[in-house]
């Protein structure tokens, strides 16, 4: 599995964040999830309009690995 991480902060109180990923197949791999990502995100900021991405990347789950 390759694991989309993403930060959202609220945008009514830009200090109050909260880490959230999603996961792709590992046959996919890193780069397509490079290239939908985007999309995706775009999808869930869509379903959670008080919320606004700060940063994302893609990697491998459970790599301890929580900083951007």
């Amino acid at each position: 599995m390759i694991e989309l991480f993403f930060v959202t902060c609220l945008i009514s109180d830009p200090q109050r964040c909260t880490e959230h990923s999603l996961l792709f197949e590992q046959q996919n791999g890193l780069f397509t999830c490079m290239l939908s990502g985007q999309n995706e995100l775009a999808r869930w900021v869509n379903a959670h309009p008080n919320d606004h991405v700060v940063e994302w990347k893609c990697r491998l789950p459970k790599t301890g690995d929580t900083q951007i």
